[in-house]
């Protein structure tokens, strides 16, 4: 009779066990719910596939378009121009990229290399927008002109300083940001960088940062400025 009385105690205490050990389990489960559903701890959402890419240059040699853009890549002997990977060939791998848009926002752009692959991603369907500094516009080898006569959207300041960001972003996805101008002199023979990334950390605020400018720029509100004509916010518009 003992040894039965014993035997029921102990199940009864294995009993009790398991379920406080249940009970606790099922607070805890509760009260985060709890938490996340009222906003005192957020549940931590990771980007998947996340990349930082990083560029240098000068470039030794303008790649060679023949060899990368046709399909019977170069048939020049003795072509002076790259057949390698270059700083360059990789940039505009990334622009390539673009399906939907194409916001630039950089101080000066003369590279044809550059532009060409802009207006080709306008004439491919892709949506392109510029902003780029006022004195810059109409210097030589600027492709602000190229890109008006193609279609594409160019916004600029209207101020003695200097719009000297030299960032674009890809399908709102990509961010291509650094101490790089868009000159030939930038490819060959400066020291220059730049950071590619996809981080939306980092992307957004660059987001950010270009629908401002874009508003701010917008020439209607040059109307309110002295010294414009009419003709001055055609070709800003244009």
């Amino acid at each position: 009779m003992a040894s039965w009385s014993l035997g029921k105690l102990v199940i009864l205490t294995i009993v009790g066990s398991v379920t406080l050990e249940l009970l606790y389990y099922t607070w805890n489960y509760f009260k985060r719910n709890h938490r996340h559903k009222h906003g005192k701890t957020k549940p931590k959402q990771q980007q998947k596939n996340i990349f930082h890419n990083v560029l240098f240059f000068p470039d030794q040699h303008i790649a060679c378009k023949e060899h990368f853009n046709s399909s019977d890549g170069c048939l020049r002997s003795g072509c002076k121009y790259a057949h390698s990977e270059t700083s360059l060939t990789h940039m505009l791998s990334y622009l390539r990229s673009a399906r939907k848009t194409l916001d630039l926002c950089v101080f000066v752009i003369t590279c044809h290399e550059l532009s060409d692959t802009v207006i080709a991603l306008h004439e491919r369907g892709v949506t392109v927008r510029v902003i780029t500094d006022d004195e810059q516009v109409d210097i030589t080898g600027s492709k602000i002109g190229a890109f008006r006569a193609a279609g594409i959207q160019v916004r600029q300041d209207r101020s003695s300083y200097l719009m000297h960001h030299k960032f674009a972003l890809i399908d709102e996805d990509v961010l291509i940001n650094g101490s790089f101008n868009w000159t030939r002199q930038a490819v060959t023979g400066n020291n220059e960088n730049l950071l590619i990334t996809n981080s939306r950390d980092i992307v957004q605020p660059y987001i950010e940062e270009f629908e401002r400018l874009w508003e701010q720029f917008d020439p209607r509100n040059y109307k309110c400025l002295p010294h414009t004509n009419s003709d001055q916010i055609h070709q800003a518009i244009s």
